[in-house]
């Protein structure tokens, strides 16, 4: 989604969005003068994405171990999106995964989202560190303030297996059959393979 003006909202980073707009929502990123999402609500941001990537990581390993990564991939397939269901229920925060390359296509970008990621690519080519990389902002959509977090998803080993350059024939049969219009394959060890994306209405 494009703001429609204006300031940048600084909050753990020093990285400035462009104005964005969106079709059906008009929003405008607060500016870092203003308004900032409160410590309270980052750290619990924080807290909801590494029990999201802890859950979902433990179930693909689980199913990777036991029945290898055919399984796996019908586990990631099911079992995604109510883990993060699961998580959301915890706090305020909606809680889902975007990247520029999505396996599905639920999980594409809003232009916002996009920026974030294009930025967070710059970061990590200037030497910054995706274990503390994150973003968060102020945004006011219509009527509604909300407080956006997006955190960087690293490229593991396991995540290889899947989403590699060289990934394995039978892998990629059963992931043309579960996602047809998947574009999520071509990483390498430590690339982005995409961002944690919080959104909470404040009001």
């Amino acid at each position: 989604m494009k703001a429609l003006a204006v300031k940048t909202l600084f909050t753990s980073v020093l990285f400035s969005l462009p104005a964005l707009a969106h079709a059906e929502i008009s929003q405008t990123e607060v500016s870092a003068g203003e308004v900032k999402v409160p410590s309270q609500d980052i750290a619990q941001a924080r807290a909801l994405v590494k029990a999201f990537g802890g859950d979902l990581k433990h179930a693909l390993m689980t199913a990777m171990k036991s029945d290898g990564p055919i399984k796996a991939l019908t586990v990631c397939h099911v079992e995604a999106a109510p883990i993060a269901d699961k998580n959301s229920a915890l706090s305020s925060w909606n809680i889902a995964r975007t990247g520029m390359k999505v396996r599905n296509g639920e999980n594409a970008p809003d232009e916002w989202e996009a920026t974030v990621l294009r930025q967070f690519e710059q970061r990590k080519a200037a030497g910054e560190d995706l274990k503390t990389m994150e973003y968060t902002a102020v945004i006011q959509e219509g009527e509604q303030t909300v407080y956006r977090y997006m955190k960087p998803i690293a490229t593991g080993g396991l995540c290889l297996t899947c989403h590699g350059a060289q990934v394995d024939k039978a892998v990629t049969e059963k992931v043309r059959t579960l996602y047809p219009n998947d574009q999520a394959t071509g990483f390498t060890l430590g690339d982005i393979r995409g961002a944690f994306t919080l959104k909470k209405i404040v009001k």
